[in-house]
C-alpha cells in the first residue's frame, strides 16, 4: 500500500491562500478601552472593532454581568428545553419584543448560529430564497443547508428583485423568502426596507432581515432599522457589536417563535447563554435610549470621514453608515496600507476575498462613538501620507 500525507490537501489549499494574498492568521490584540488596544509592544489606535458605541467597556455593563454571575452562576449548565430557560432569559426576551415593537422574541448564542440555523428550519427544498448579491456569510450558509434553491439579486437592485418574484409566480414553490441585510456589514450602506416591505407583501414572500449592524446604532431608541415594524416577517439582531456583549436574537411573531422553539436545532442544542452575558444585555438595553447624542455624534463623524477619503480620491462606495469601506481592490496592496497603518499605530484590518468577492478587497473603518475628531484626523493624515508616496 503507497503511503500518502491524508493531509496534503490541506497543504494545497494553505499555498493557494498565501499565493493570492488570502491567506489568514490570528493575531493577539488585548483592549485597553473603546478604542485603544495592544498588539505585542504597540498600542494601537483601533478602526476594525464593531463596538459603536463604546459599551463593551462601559462600567454599568460590566457591574450587571458580575451580578448575574454570582446571582445565576457562571453557565447555564443547559439547552433552554432543558433546564437552561432561566428567569432572566425570559425576561430579556420580553425586554427585546417591547423594545422592538414586535410580538415576541428569542435568544440565540450568536449572530451566525441564528442565521445558519434559523434559516434551514424555515425552509425546504421546494422553496426559493432571493437574496440580495452581498448578504452576510451566516446567511448564505443557512440556505445552502436548507437545500432550497437561491438566486441573488443584484445588490440594492430592487428592480431585479422584483422581476424574480413575478417570475418565481409561476412556479411551484412552497414558500417563498427575501433574504437581505439592513445595513451591509463590508460596505456600509443600507437596503431600502420600505420598498423590500412592500414587495414581500405584494408577492406574498416571508421577508428575513438580518439588522445586525443597525440595532443599537439606528432606529427608534436606537433599536435597528426593523424594529417596530410589524410587517417585517423577521429581524436578527446581535449583541455583539454596538450592544459590546454577545449573542444574538429573532424578533418575530409568536407562532413563528412557537415554530422555532420546536423545529430549529440551533436553539433546541445548544447551551442557552451564561448569565453574566444576559445582564450585560440587560444593561445594555436600559441604557440605549439614553445614547441618542453618541448616536448623532457617530453618524456626523462617519460624514466627515467619509468626506476626507473621497477628497483623497478613494472609493468608498456607497456608505451612509458608521462601516466605510476603503475599496482597493487588489489584496496585495491592501495588506500593504493596513501594514503601514499598523506600523503608525493604527489598526485597520484587511479585508480579502473570500470576504469580499474579488477584485474588492479592502479596508474597513468601523467608527465608534469614542473616537475623537483627532483620532480621526490622524486617520486620515496617515492615509494621506501613504497615499501621496504611492502616488
Amino acid at each position: 500500500m503507497i503511503e500518502t500525507d491524508k493531509f496534503q490537501f490541506i497543504d494545497q489549499l494553505l499555498e493557494q491562500r498565501q499565493q493570492t494574498h488570502q491567506l489568514r492568521s490570528l493575531h493577539l490584540f488585548d483592549p485597553e478601552d473603546a478604542v485603544y488596544g495592544v498588539r505585542g509592544d504597540r498600542r494601537l489606535l483601533n478602526f476594525s472593532a464593531n463596538d459603536y458605541l463604546g459599551l463593551s467597556k462601559h462600567p454599568a455593563l460590566i457591574e450587571a454581568a458580575q451580578t448575574y454571575a454570582q446571582r445565576y452562576g457562571a453557565g447555564s449548565t443547559a439547552s433552554r428545553l432543558v433546564t437552561g430557560t432561566y428567569s432572566i432569559h425570559h425576561q430579556l426576551e420580553e425586554q427585546l419584543a417591547i423594545a422592538c415593537g414586535r410580538e415576541a422574541a428569542l435568544l440565540f448564542n450568536s449572530g451566525f448560529q441564528a442565521n445558519a440555523t434559523i434559516l434551514p428550519a424555515l425552509l425546504d427544498r421546494s422553496a426559493l430564497v432571493l437574496g440580495d448579491r452581498l448578504i452576510h456569510n451566516s446567511l448564505i450558509q443557512g440556505i445552502l443547508a436548507s437545500g432550497a434553491r437561491l438566486m441573488r439579486y443584484r445588490h440594492n437592485d430592487l428592480n431585479h428583485l422584483e422581476a424574480l418574484l413575478i417570475k418565481a409566480s409561476s412556479k411551484s414553490y412552497s414558500r417563498i423568502l427575501i433574504v437581505s441585510e439592513t445595513v451591509f456589514s463590508m460596505d456600509g450602506d443600507r437596503s431600502d426596507v420600505d420598498a423590500l416591505i412592500q414587495l414581500a407583501e405584494t408577492h406574498n414572500a416571508i421577508l428575513y432581515l438580518d439588522d445586525a449592524h443597525a440595532f443599537g446604532v439606528m432606529g427608534k431608541g436606537g433599536m435597528g432599522l426593523a424594529a417596530c415594524r410589524t410587517d417585517v416577517d423577521m429581524a436578527i439582531g446581535t449583541f455583539g457589536k454596538a450592544i459590546g456583549v454577545f449573542g444574538a436574537f429573532i424578533t418575530c411573531s409568536q407562532k413563528v417563535k412557537d415554530y422555532l422553539i420546536n423545529y430549529c436545532p440551533g436553539f433546541i442544542y445548544t447551551t442557552a447563554l451564561p448569565p453574566a452575558v444576559i445582564g450585560a444585555v440587560v444593561a445594555a438595553l436600559t441604557l440605549l435610549p439614553k445614547l441618542e447624542d453618541r448616536r448623532h455624534y457617530l453618524s456626523q463623524q462617519a460624514d466627515n470621514l467619509r468626506v476626507q477619503l473621497q477628497h483623497l480620491n478613494y472609493t468608498i462606495g456607497n456608505s451612509s453608515s458608521h462601516i466605510i469601506p476603503l475599496i482597493l481592490g487588489d489584496a496585495e496592496k491592501t495588506l500593504d496600507l493596513s501594514n503601514w497603518l499598523e506600523e503608525r499605530g493604527i489598526l485597520a484590518t484587511a479585508i480579502r476575498p473570500p470576504t469580499v468577492e474579488a477584485g474588492m478587497a479592502r479596508l474597513r473603518f468601523a467608527l465608534s462613538s469614542q473616537h475623537t475628531p483627532e483620532q480621526l484626523e490622524y486617520l486620515v493624515k496617515t492615509i494621506g501620507a501613504w497615499h501621496e508616496s504611492t502616488d
